[in-house]
């Protein structure tokens, strides 16, 4: 079943609504029914949280498009019941970069506020906040709190989130990016044993926000850590050079025989030692649903995939991998294919340097 549903492409970018977004749908609704019992009133919640949604979108644009200004793409925009997701394709490099991307969200909410705000004094229309609840009172006022409400959670320093990457950046002006990195990530933990421990006792919500972001601080530090561990390694110290490939004539048939007879999964489909295109198993599984496994390979590669030479370095592999979206890349030289470098073999590179490292340190100790 696919989860996500796509709404559209705006400025250049794609948004997704996640199918547990409709969770949140249904909840107010409900809310809405309980409180007063018609259908006006469900329509009205339902009318409700999606302009509340809007906003979320509005922020999460608010990031993206200042990362434009930096270089930095954004794959797309993804709608959560706890909130929207913009998925960078890197953080900017400079700390004041990132600075700027992190508080471009909130800043967004900071203006639809402000104009919620003026257009309330306007109208005359602004009501004490003790009339307000969550399904009753002023509408235009209940949107106001709620994108308050926004800059001040986002802004909390609980690594990733806005505040916590503001933290981040902040530190990283003064010290080592991966200490940074570490720091704020801790704090970022610290405040979701915070938000768990809340959650237990007033909003079981506040458990879902803890875990992810206690998750998602443990992620982003090993990100760090990794792409420091990898500075001044060359490609070809971590590329996989044992691997098969396929010629653009072969059959997906071809396909499956060669992963059913070893490990590897996505195979390069070369002419004359170049890289036309790279044929993966999530599409070569798509395509043996859709088509049978008598259709070329080359209807079904991905092809325009950057390549990587042999003498660049890890870390900008791992980006490059990042930002293409695809499992593996293709290592050449002059042109011609000499192996290829994915994410699980960096990942394993580093695993051995590391037990290298640990071996030789107890050597030298039993001395």
């Amino acid at each position: 079943m696919k989860w996500q549903w796509k709404l559209g492409t705006f400025a250049g970018i794609d948004v997704f609504i996640h199918a547990t977004f409709l969770l949140i749908v249904g909840w107010f609704g409900l809310s809405y029914w309980l409180q007063s019992g018609t259908l006006a009133a469900v329509l009205e919640g339902i009318a409700f949280i999606l302009l509340l949604f809007l906003f979320v979108t509005l922020h999460e644009y608010g990031h993206a498009l200042t990362a434009r200004r930096y270089g930095v793409r954004t794959r797309d925009i993804t709608l959560y019941p706890m909130g929207g997701v913009a998925r960078l394709e890197r953080m900017p490099e400079k700390p004041i970069q990132e600075l700027w991307v992190a508080l471009a969200g909130p800043a967004v909410n900071v203006v639809i506020a402000l104009g919620l705000f003026i257009f309330l004094l306007l109208t005359n229309t602004l009501v004490p906040l003790n009339q307000l609840t969550l399904t009753t009172g002023s509408f235009v006022e209940r949107l106001l709190l709620v994108n308050v409400w926004l800059v001040a959670f986002n802004l909390l320093p609980a690594f990733p989130m806005d505040g916590g990457r503001v933290l981040r950046a902040i530190l990283a002006m003064n010290m080592d990016y991966v200490r940074a990195t570490q720091i704020a990530a801790t704090i970022g933990q610290g405040m979701a044993l915070l938000f768990g421990f809340i959650g237990l006792f007033s909003n079981p919500f506040l458990l879902f926000i803890a875990f992810f972001v206690w998750m998602g601080a443990s992620q982003e530090a090993s990100m760090v850590q990794m792409k420091n561990a990898l500075g001044g390694i060359p490609v070809t110290r971590a590329m996989l050079t044992n691997y098969q490939t396929l010629s653009p004539r072969d059959s997906l048939s071809r396909v499956g025989d060669l992963i059913l007879a070893g490990s590897q999964h996505d195979f390069p489909v070369v002419e004359d030692g170049r890289v036309l295109g790279i044929v993966t198993r999530d599409d070569f599984l798509s395509a043996l649903t859709r088509q049978g496994q008598n259709v070329p390979v080359s209807s079904v590669m991905r092809s325009g995939l950057p390549e990587v030479d042999s003498y660049e370095m890890v870390e900008s592999a791992l980006m490059r991998i990042q930002e293409s979206g695809a499992p593996v890349l293709p290592v050449t030289h002059a042109g011609q294919l000499v192996g290829l470098i994915n994410a699980e073999n960096i990942t394993e590179f580093l695993m051995i340097r590391s037990a290298l490292k640990a071996s030789s340190v107890i050597v030298i100790n039993s001395q």
